[in-house]
């Protein structure tokens, strides 16, 4: 008798865009449900400190970190995503705000925000601009997607990384909250998997550091279920 293994995939659902990841994640999982025979997959919104312990995965979505970050402070919720991201045994992914928090260090951070410090990066909040200055472009993922040549990736107010920095680095100014440290030992070094070419200038949106993967755009409203099928299979299982 063939046992299948359970995986949780939580999405952060304090602000910001966490129905559509979890419609992805679904749909993502229906569209290629002989691939994952072997797995039971339940993708559920994280609001409590009792839904993130059941989670094997964490999405933190777009939004707006700022707003994610007092709401998480307030709820007590904090100290927890501090102690999950910091977990060898949890992945994580962040979009657009979701990377903002992930961030050790935020260029414009507004007061008192709070950085999860999970990727060793520096980021620019709304880097291109106001809501008006959003757009969507096929970008080729192919180098770390197989067959992903074609992804319409969605950036609104989107952030960029501005700064990787080595381990240990003192320079780094992280804002840890006052009920709990941020802990995250991540060794891995920072891969960049994807630079954006705009105006003659390489931006960073896409990096991952080990089993945490950040990106500026949205894949949650591409249309498009290829990243997250990937972050299931490179990540989750």
């Amino acid at each position: 008798m063939t046992t299948t293994k359970k995986k949780v995939i939580g999405v952060l659902a304090l602000q910001g865009a966490f129905i559509e990841h979890i419609e992805y994640f679904n749909k993502a999982i229906q569209l290629n449900s002989d691939n994952y025979l072997s797995y039971t997959f339940t993708i559920i919104p994280i609001k409590t400190k009792e839904e993130l312990q059941q989670c094997d995965a964490l999405v933190i979505p777009g939004g707006e970190s700022s707003s994610m970050s007092y709401i998480a402070e307030r709820t007590n919720l904090l100290p927890h995503l501090y102690a999950f991201v910091a977990d060898e045994n949890k992945t994580v992914w962040g979009t657009c705000a979701g990377l903002i928090f992930l961030s050790k260090q935020i260029q414009n951070g507004l007061e008192n925000q709070k950085c999860l410090g999970g990727l060793s990066i520096e980021t620019n909040r709304n880097a291109f601009g106001r809501q008006l200055d959003s757009f969507v472009t096929n970008l080729d993922f192919s180098k770390f997607i197989p067959n992903c040549n074609n992804f319409p990736a969605v950036f609104i107010r989107a952030p960029v990384v501005t700064k990787i920095f080595a381990e240990n680095d003192s320079s780094v100014l992280t804002k840890i909250p006052k009920s709990g440290n941020n802990t995250s030992t991540n060794t891995e070094k920072v891969q960049v998997l994807y630079q954006l070419e705009l105006d003659k200038n390489d931006l960073i949106v896409a990096v991952r550091q080990g089993r945490i993967l950040g990106t500026s755009f949205h894949p949650e409203l591409a249309d498009d279920y290829r990243f997250h099928q990937w972050f299931i299979d490179e990540f989750v299982i």
